[in-house]
């Protein structure tokens, strides 16, 4: 694999081979369905009694297959990356082209619960700000400390929350730093790119 190529890290896929190509489309609808509504152990049971397996083996398949097409989908992988991180499972090149097939078929639903399930953080609504300056005290007569303090309003689940935030300029002007130093690394090709990938 050559440098910057991403990779998804496969776990082994611990079901039987030979019974695998024939299930292995079932197993992709089980692993969606277990990202939607969690495992059930009734669909394990059946396709146990189905492949006349234990039910862990087929638990433990669905798994692995659900961490495959979970990892894959989430850094969006080309179809080639795909290849390349099932290759080392060892499985036939008929079974290969299908767990692609299943990946690609699947990718885009699988973000899509995956952003469902990501915990929704604040966004923001808007600041206000004020600066103080303390000029002097009972212990020095005169001194200059100036402080800022922010009152960010931010939005969340329909909701609305405050944050009050009070820092000294030096601070405030490393962070405003690291924010455009943050905004000129968006700009960037290689971040470009990451952004179309993850829309």
């Amino acid at each position: 694999m050559g440098p910057g190529r991403r990779e998804a890290r496969a776990p082994a896929l611990t079901f039987p081979l030979p019974a695998c190509f024939s299930v292995v489309a079932e197993f992709g609808r089980i692993a969606v369905e277990f990202l939607r509504r969690g495992s059930n152990p009734k669909v394990y049971d059946g396709a146990a009694r189905k492949l006349n397996v234990s039910s862990d083996t087929i638990q433990h398949g669905v798994e692995g297959l659900t961490y495959l097409l979970t990892e894959s989908s989430k850094l969006m992988i080309s179809e080639l990356d795909f290849q390349d991180s099932v290759f080392v499972l060892g499985f036939s090149e008929e079974l290969n082209k299908l767990l692609l097939q299943l990946y690609l078929d699947n990718r885009k639903e699988i973000r899509n619960i995956l952003s469902e399930l990501a915990p929704a953080l604040p966004s923001y609504h808007s600041l206000e700000w004020r600066l103080d300056v303390q000029l002097a005290s009972r212990s020095l007569r005169q001194q200059i400390k100036p402080s800022v303090t922010l009152k960010l309003h931010l939005d969340q689940n329909g909701g609305h929350s405050t944050r009050i935030v009070q820092t000294d300029p030096a601070t405030l002007l490393h962070l405003v730093q690291q924010l455009e130093q943050a905004l000129a690394e968006m700009k960037t090709s290689h971040c470009r790119r990451v952004i179309r990938n993850i829309k």
